[in-house]
């Protein structure tokens, strides 16, 4: 077990551990996990939802670091076929993999002894916005918020494709599923405002980066177009934030959400002048912006403990996740990688642990 500190003074000088964990889900899958704790009882409970291509570990660091500095502890899985996560590397077969791989891991967490009195938010980004709202439906009773930065839950009218074009992909997808053949503009040129941190983002080798996979691409077509058709049925409470210059996800699929959803706790804020990548790709100074409205956002529905319901986990679930501690240091379980736990800050100092980004 391997344990490091890095002091953030322009955060008081906060300090919090990570881990790293793999586990095997119910497809015998291995798959990555990590978690940022706090070093009092944590306020609540936030699970983190990567987007498309994404991963947790090295892109999401800082807003793992960041919430858990606030209080918070922060649960990350890479995807089936993401990150450090085994599979073809982003290939989703089914889109409802993704969402039971991350509910089984999160209620795992929630099942925990000394988190099962916790608050429980999802955090998604892009496509993990989808994946937080698909969690959220399976389960509607069972999160306390959700925080959906740019979310994927409807698809644009610029870029719908026609359904012609839809049905010969549809036809053909069973024939050639992995094959890379979906044309995309540079998504990280677009995405990502700041040209030193899309630089940094384009290093990070566990972001995948070529062409999408044609089921891949119908898959998250059909996820958005299903999503898009019931927006009325999102009961959570939820803080939706999207930047107004924003070319990868309109800002009007966060506006439909907003105006569409039934839930009573609602909060919509649209950043003037801001691309895709609001926790990531802006100037620090508007990262620190983001970051503030969402920790606030939090904060505010955590600070009366009352507040907050926990609903129990049902007696039926059955934990479909294998936790790798015996053989997690074999080539064949890790990839080479070691378990690991240590302590971290913010962005600005050095990292003691590396990773591709």
């Amino acid at each position: 077990m391997k344990m490091e500190v890095e002091i953030h003074p322009n955060n008081n000088n906060t300090v919090v551990e990570y881990q790293e964990e793999y586990i095997r889900n119910a497809r015998g899958v291995q798959l990555f996990t990590c978690k940022w704790l706090p070093f009092s009882s944590p306020k609540a409970l936030v699970f983190l939802c990567h987007g498309y291509g994404m991963e947790c570990s090295g892109f999401m660091r800082e807003c793992g670091a960041r919430l858990a500095s606030a209080g918070y502890a922060v649960f990350g899985i890479d995807y089936e076929g993401h990150g450090r996560s085994r599979g073809a590397r982003c290939y989703i077969k089914k889109f409802k993999n993704i969402v039971n791989d991350c509910d089984n891991f999160f209620k795992s967490v929630c099942a925990q002894e000394e988190y099962r009195d916790k608050g429980r938010f999802l955090y998604g980004e892009s496509m993990g916005g989808a994946v937080a709202l698909l969690l959220h439906k399976k389960d509607p009773s069972f999160w306390n918020g959700a925080v959906l930065v740019a979310p994927m839950c409807k698809i644009s009218e610029k870029v719908k494709p026609h359904p012609v074009v839809v049905n010969i992909l549809t036809r053909v997808e069973e024939i050639i599923p992995k094959w890379k053949i979906v044309p995309t503009k540079d998504v990280i040129d677009s995405a990502f405002k700041d040209p030193i941190k899309r630089e940094e983002i384009r290093s990070n080798k566990l972001i995948y980066q070529d062409k999408p996979r044609l089921k891949t691409a119908l898959e998250m077509l059909r996820t958005s177009m299903s999503l898009e058709d019931s927006l009325s049925e999102v009961t959570v409470p939820f803080f939706v934030l999207h930047g107004e210059a924003d070319t990868v996800t309109d800002p009007e699929v966060s506006k439909a959400l907003y105006e569409r959803a039934s839930s009573r706790d609602k909060t919509m804020k649209l950043y003037p002048g801001m691309w895709h990548g609001l926790t990531s790709g802006e100037t620090d100074e508007n990262v620190d912006i983001v970051f503030g409205d969402i920790i606030a956002w939090l904060d505010k529905r955590t600070s009366d403990a009352n507040a907050i319901t926990v609903t129990p986990i049902h007696p039926s679930f059955k934990n479909g996740i294998e936790k790798l501690t015996t053989d997690i240091n074999s080539p064949t379980a890790t990839n080479g990688k070691q378990q690991r736990s240590y302590l971290c800050g913010l962005k600005g100092r050095r990292m003691f642990h590396h990773s591709a980004m």
